[in-house]
């Protein structure tokens, strides 16, 4: 799904035309056609450049990932990026606030890149507190966020600590199999050297210096002498 919105001041187009993207200017973003719902799904938007005036651009429910590149787009207020595969905000915000100067909406639900539980059962409320607030000190214009509008409390929080409120996801990383050679000395135990190879056990005898009696036993305290 794309939809683009231009108003444009020039001659050559309608103050406030509605404009639907065709797919074939758009045609060098889509994979080839194929079985199922892919087939139709953007993986990127290359051909915006021939859109500088675009005011208004919804590209939801496609495939694009952290390779995304916008031309710069001057006037662009209203930008919904839902339902895609970015998962790297930071790169993202800052190649937004290079090309989109006059953004004020943006919207990124369905993102990995946006923490919540619709996508990320791991993550809370809390956790997407802290992502809206890197999100306005990245983008200190926006004025409406994904479903929330801006507030006055938000944006001094994230003028004062935005900067160190980016959520990183913990690489799950297997830890190293431990591998013990020949060489290494096995660990410490008073057992005498023959009774530590498992394949090759004897049993150990000898006199203890203590005898126990159960006389301190938790369990004698509820047993009678006539019960013994």
């Amino acid at each position: 799904m794309l939809i683009g919105s231009i108003s444009s001041k020039k001659p050559s187009f309608a103050p406030g035309l509605h404009l639907l993207l065709s797919l074939t200017v758009m045609k060098p973003a889509f994979k080839e056609r194929g079985a199922g719902s892919e087939a139709s799904q953007i993986r990127s938007l290359a051909g915006l450049e021939m859109f500088t005036a675009l005011e208004e651009l919804i590209v939801d429910n496609n495939l694009l990932g952290n390779d995304l590149l916008l031309p710069r787009l001057p006037n662009l207020h209203t930008l919904t990026l839902n339902k895609n595969k970015l998962t790297d905000i930071e790169d993202l915000l800052e190649h937004l606030a290079d090309v989109t100067p006059s953004l004020v909406y943006l919207s990124l639900l369905g993102n990995e890149a946006c923490p919540n539980q619709l996508v990320s059962p791991d993550k809370d409320e809390d956790d997407y507190q802290r992502y809206r607030y890197f999100v306005l000190h990245k983008l200190p214009q926006l004025k409406f966020l994904d479903t929330r509008k801006v507030t006055q409390k938000e944006m001094m929080e994230a003028q004062a600590r935005g900067a160190f409120m980016k959520v990183v996801k913990p690489k799950s990383e297997a830890p190293p199999k431990e591998t013990r050679s020949e060489s290494q000395p096995l660990p410490y135990t008073p057992l005498p050297r023959g009774s530590r190879d498992a394949k090759n056990h004897k049993g150990v005898f000898a006199k203890c210096r203590y005898i126990y009696y159960g006389k301190h036993s938790e369990g004698n305290r509820f047993i009678r002498n006539d019960q013994l």
